[in-house]
């Protein structure tokens, strides 16, 4: 579908070749609203390799507004953390987002409906009226919004006993096994693993099986006897 200010493009690849030039052309504010890395991330890296410039650039305001999906796992984390430190403004909403879009200088809005057997369909719009209104939701979600330095704070030092837990959890036990294990009872280990989840900032038992696995990586010490 097409109009004089509505274009309806499909997949990563549509959007890059005819909306790119949007993304390079940015001057004063780019606005990314998002579930997850996954729906605009590929997309706008692309454009802005193809257009050879770096996504922050003087004068220009970026931000980018993740849902609690974006930190499901150590690596997306990780990737979070590089983009906050390449002078991007990140943060992390505690409730879901109302659309997914990004807003470029107060002129455009790109809204990405749900996907298709993994392909999104992108509606560009330039009506001021629907820019305006895409732009104000953005600013009333992002003021609520926690810093995601606060959001992904270093984890408290582990004892032996969270320790053993994390190992059951990695290992993707049930909570049946992984009190058998230990020793314990089931509702004791129930307790241990919410205590768990409430310190790893983890909203479910996959996510907190995941930076298990990442946490205990890296308490490998080099020194460790073999």
């Amino acid at each position: 579908m097409s109009t004089d200010r509505i274009i309806t493009l499909h997949g990563e690849q549509e959007l890059v070749q005819r909306a790119g030039h949007l993304f390079v052309a940015s001057r004063e504010e780019f606005l990314v609203a998002a579930t997850d890395l996954m729906t605009f991330s590929a997309g706008v890296n692309a454009a802005f390799r193809e257009g050879k410039r770096p996504h922050v650039v003087p004068g220009l305001t970026m931000r980018k507004l993740y849902s609690r999906r974006a930190l499901a796992d150590p690596e997306s984390l990780r990737r979070l953390r590089r983009i906050a430190a390449s002078g991007i403004e990140v943060r992390i909403s505690d409730g879901p987002i109302a659309r997914e879009a990004i807003v470029i200088d107060r002129r455009t809005a790109i809204l990405a409906g749900a996907p298709v057997r993994g392909v999104h369909a992108y509606t560009v719009v330039q009506a001021p009226e629907v820019v305006d209104g895409v732009r104000s939701l953005f600013r009333a979600s992002w003021e609520t919004a926690t810093e995601l330095a606060d959001c992904a704070a270093p984890p408290p030092p582990l004892t032996d006993q969270a320790r053993d837990t994390l190992r059951a959890l990695a290992a993707g036990h049930t909570d049946e096994t992984g009190a058998r294990l230990l020793g314990v009872s089931l509702r004791t280990y129930r307790r241990r693993v919410a205590d768990l989840m409430t310190s790893l900032g983890a909203s479910s038992r996959f996510q907190a099986g995941l930076l298990a696995r990442d946490l205990l990586r890296e308490e490998i010490s080099p020194a460790a006897p073999r």
